[in-house]
């Protein structure tokens, strides 16, 4: 038993909790961050939306951002041309939600897999849950999966993000379902693990922070970039120097909504409807 009474794993599971809180709290940016005045730009679901067909490959609307107007923000998402949704998991519990709406929305699909950030050891029991929601027919693929050392700076854990990562590309292969890869500060041992343990998967690497470089070679291996809100950041750096240089094949839109919105929305709660922008 832990010091405070609980059992390791309950403990385990509230500091995990309370990890992922903060991180949730620090990727949306401040009301003071919001670019542009009110009133000054008009939403996309008020733009002719006439030939627009777009799909926003990744978008988190499980949670409790959207509990309050879920289905008004996916009629707006309509009206501004947006024709599908992936909503990925990024917990066991987030996956669970995010099949039960995939399920419940004729326009929502779903992802569902263990984001690094939220990285713990798989259970056999919990991998064949995963496996069993990817027999749904709504759910499309393994994910969000992938490698954060941004927020995690212990090597043990980061060691245990790369075999929970490992383990889940096995899944995807051995089920033949793509994945969607969240990648952040740890480009090296991705790319490693791309030509190794990944080698014979597919699907996209979402968010793209990397160089051209590495943009160059994910496109050689087949892999899909996405692209979403930091694109339009004043701080963007080379982004839009990179993705101009893609192929357009190959780039796939998303808002990872409720976080990173774009401009002119930057500082409020993204969603699907802003990846018209």
């Amino acid at each position: 038993m832990a010091e405070n009474g609980a059992s390791p794993g309950a403990q385990a599971a509230a500091e995990q909790k309370a990890r992922k809180a903060a991180r949730d709290a620090a990727r949306k940016p401040a009301a003071t961050d919001t670019i542009g005045t009110k009133g000054e730009a008009v939403p996309p679901w008020e733009m002719d939306a006439e030939g627009i067909a777009l799909v926003d490959t990744h978008a988190h609307i499980d949670g409790e951002d959207f509990d309050a107007d879920r289905e008004d923000m996916l009629a707006r998402a309509k009206r501004a041309g947006v024709v599908a949704v992936v909503t990925f998991g990024d917990t066991m519990e987030s996956s669970a939600r995010a099949v039960l709406l995939a399920a419940s929305y004729e326009n929502v699909f779903a992802g569902v897999g263990v984001h690094p950030e939220n990285a713990f050891p798989l259970s056999q029991a919990e991998e064949d849950r995963l496996a069993a929601w990817t027999k749904e027919e709504r759910v499309v693929a393994v994910g969000e999966i992938g490698l954060d050392y941004y927020w995690e700076k212990d090597e043990e854990k980061r060691a245990l993000q790369r075999k929970l990562f490992a383990r889940q590309l096995a899944l995807a292969r051995d089920l033949d379902m793509p994945v969607c890869i969240h990648d952040r500060e740890a480009h090296g041992d991705l790319m490693t693990m791309l030509k190794t343990e990944g080698r014979k998967n597919r699907g996209v690497i979402h968010c793209f922070s990397g160089s051209w470089e590495m943009a160059k070679e994910l496109l050689k291996l087949g892999w899909y970039i996405g692209v979403d809100g930091p694109l339009t950041y004043k701080n963007a750096a080379k982004l839009p120097e990179i993705v101009a240089k893609m192929p357009a094949d190959r780039l796939l839109v998303e808002t990872d909504c409720p976080y990173l919105s774009p401009l002119p929305y930057r500082g409020k709660r993204n969603e699907p409807a802003y990846v018209r922008l």
